[in-house]
């Protein structure tokens, strides 16, 4: 579904049915579990490996560079563009999951009336 399809859809949509009122209240939800996950995996990586568990890390070696001073160096970065990456695939999935529900929702009003 189309970025046009999808705000077509928003437009026509009753804001005061309670089933598209909790359809968006789980969207809200879903994406908000997906960003803290996302987010504790970020921290985990970034100052758990990089500060917290760095001299631990430091025993094994990567690329000849120490582990802990290259979570610190890179691994953060780079984990950090395949959380973005990451968060992109997912809300896009919820965001098409979550059209095709309000879609639903207004052809049954739709027939409702007809």
């Amino acid at each position: 579904m189309s970025v046009n399809d999808q705000h077509k859809t928003a437009k026509n949509i009753d804001l005061h049915d309670p089933r598209i009122v909790d359809s968006i209240d789980r969207y809200w939800r879903k994406n908000m579990l997906i960003m803290f996950l996302l987010l504790v995996i970020w921290a985990v990586v970034g100052l758990g490996c990089g500060v917290l568990l760095a001299d631990r890390l430091n025993q094994f070696a990567l690329g000849g560079f120490p582990l802990g001073f290259w979570f610190a160096q890179q691994g953060s970065i780079i984990v950090f563009i395949f959380l973005i990456l990451a968060y992109s695939v997912l809300l896009n999935r919820l965001d098409a999951q979550h059209a095709q529900e309000l879609q639903q929702y207004r052809k049954e009003n739709a027939d409702k009336r007809h």
